[in-house]
This record gives structure tokens, sequence and C-alpha cells, in this order.
């Protein structure tokens, strides 16, 4: 069932259009990414959803009641700063009930929620601290507790994990996903991190310059990408810029044939196209279409990363290769890869 429905929200900031006709669906129970670099206009729609922004055209709305009619401290939405903002001054479980009791709460109830979601968190022990008590991971845990334990029906993250050191930031994207299950609140997270959002997230829409260009699950987003910027944009690729041929793609400056690629159903012969390969799905082959010279080869443990200078490309073809690399730099190879692998997005 959907929760929240974004239809044609457009926001000006004088020359800058930061989000330009924006429509999203969200559902009921969902752990929904806006993921994007900089200045794309993820940050921008959270505000709005958040009610700190108004939009120049465009509706929301949550349960089919008008969102925008609603100030901010009237929206059943919570929205977790990136910061966590929590007072230095007050201990753990003040910070935590700080939203209940301005909202005139029974203290019985009051104590009863920080009680429960000190225990959902797994800081019980915490509630006497203060903040400067408490590590990072910590701290983003209690910032967290005062954003769910008011119950909202929707809770807005903006880039929660930015804070944190890599192994922190990993065992805080398991813990998200648990609470999240376990509180039953939609979770709307903006981040630009493609690992984190394609970690923690049910679906993702990849933004770009205040356009949404593809929403979709991770693993569709990344083995299906529809645009050339969201084949770029998440995980590592193989780009080549081409014309559709009947035995594959014809890349300029590159004369070895045709690349493979699966034959498109809707894209006639002749169609300027863009072919993306993974770096996992090309490999060494002494009878590949492509041929070049490793430049350079990185070890990270369970796998390799190889990089080959091929004559007629302008950036470096990519291919991981479990263990150490079977080639040394400056060694002549050939790659090749499954057409079935191959991705073609059209028009280029």
């Amino acid at each position: 069932m959907t929760l929240l429905s974004v239809t044609g929200v457009s926001r000006r900031f004088g020359d800058v259009t930061a989000l330009d006709d924006v429509s999203l669906d969200i559902v009921q129970g969902e752990f929904f990414a806006l993921l994007g670099p900089s200045g794309c206009g993820k940050t921008t729609l959270l505000r709005v959803l958040a009610g700190f922004e108004r939009p120049d055209t465009g509706t929301v709305t949550l349960d089919g009641a008008d969102l925008l009619a609603l100030p901010a401290h009237r929206r059943p939405v919570n929205l977790m700063f990136q910061s966590y903002a929590l007072f230095p001054h007050m201990t753990v479980e003040k910070n935590i009930a700080y939203g209940l009791h301005r909202e005139g709460l029974p203290k019985d109830e009051i104590r009863a929620r920080v009680a429960g979601v000190l225990a959902t968190i797994g800081l019980p022990g915490a509630a006497k601290r203060r903040p400067n008590q408490l590590s990072g991971g910590q701290r983003q845990r209690v910032a967290l507790a005062r954003a769910i334990v008011k119950r909202p029906r929707l809770l807005l993250l903006d880039e929660p994990l930015s804070a944190l050191d890599k192994k922190v930031r990993a065992e805080m994207q398991l813990e998200l996903k648990r609470l999240q299950h376990e509180v039953g609140i939609t979770f709307v997270v903006v981040t630009h991190d493609q690992e984190e959002a394609m970690s923690l997230a049910d679906r993702i829409a990849v933004f770009s310059e205040g356009r949404v260009e593809q929403v979709d699950a991770p693993v569709s987003l990344y083995r299906r990408p529809r645009t050339r910027f969201v084949a770029d944009f998440v995980g590592a690729n193989n780009l080549f810029d081409g014309v559709l041929r009947d035995g594959g793609v014809e890349v300029p400056g590159v004369g070895s044939g045709p690349l493979p690629c699966e034959p498109p159903g809707d894209l006639p012969a002749g169609s300027p196209v863009v072919l993306s390969v993974r770096p996992e799905n090309v490999r060494f082959d002494d009878e590949g279409p492509l041929a070049g010279t490793v430049m350079d080869t990185s070890f990270f443990g369970g796998v390799s990363r190889v990089a080959v200078e091929v004559g007629g490309l302008t950036r470096p073809v990519e291919l991981t290769v479990p263990g150490t690399a079977p080639a040394d730099p400056g060694k002549p190879v050939r790659l090749s890869w499954n057409p079935d692998r191959a991705i073609l997005i059209g028009p280029a």
C-alpha cells in the first residue's frame, strides 16, 4: 500500500533548479533511499517532506492526505539530522524523551516509551550518560531512538552514517535495517554512498541534477541500469559508446569488430547506444574481441582489480578476477564477456 506519494514536485532557488518535476511513490514499511551526488536535489526533497521547504509546484500526500498543508511540527514525520543534534547537557534518556515532554504525554508513558526504545537500540544501561560519554555509533543509536520514540509514520534520515568510520558504519547499516523491521516505520534515507544505499534499501531512487533517473530494487538497479548516468554512478562499470549493428555494438576507433551483446528487442540497427559491462563480467580470453595492455593491478584480499588499456578507448577497461591477478602490468591481453552480461542503454 502506498504511504507517501510525491507528484510533479519542483523547487527552484533563483536560477538553480533543485527539483525538476519529481514523482515518487513510497510503500508502507519500506526502506527507501534517495541516492545521488552532492547537489542533485535529494536533500531538498527531504526538506520538502519534513516541512522545511515549500515546493514551487507539485503535491505530496501521506495516506492520501495533503502533507504540504501541515506545518512541520504537526506532520507525522520525523527527521534524524546528519549531525545527530543531541543536547550535550542532557542525559541519554532526557534527549530521547524531549519530544514526548513537548507533546505533554503522561510521565509514566514517557518512561515506558524511553525504556522500550533504549532496549530496542541495545543501550538499556546508558540512560544516565551524556552524549560526550558515548561512542559515535552509540550517539547515532540515541539520535535514532529520539526519532522513533515519537512513533512517526515516516522517518527521514539525512546521511545518517556519514560521521562514522568504515567499520562502525558497516555495523550500523545492519543495525538500522534490523531496527527498521522491528519498529515497522517507513524509512527514507538520503545518501551519496552507493554501498550504503544498496545494503540498506528495499528500493532506491537515483537522482541527477534535480531529476529522478531510475527507481528500482538494488539488484535490478545494478544489473539493469536504464540510463548512462545510473550505469556510471551505481558501482564500477565499463561503458562503450557505439552504434548498434547486427553482430553487436560497433565502437568508433576500436577496430576489433562489433562488441558482443544480446540482440535488442526494441532498438533498430544503426541506433546510437551505450554498452555497459560490469568488471566482474569481463574475463581474459585469448580469442576475445578487445586487445589491450595491462596498465595496473590492485589486490583487495579475495579479488584483484585489473585495468587494461585498449587502443581507441579514452578509459581503461576494468575487470575483477578472484585472488591475485594472472597478468602483470605491460602484458598484452585480450578480453571478452558473455553477450547476456552486456547491457544495452539507448539512445546514447
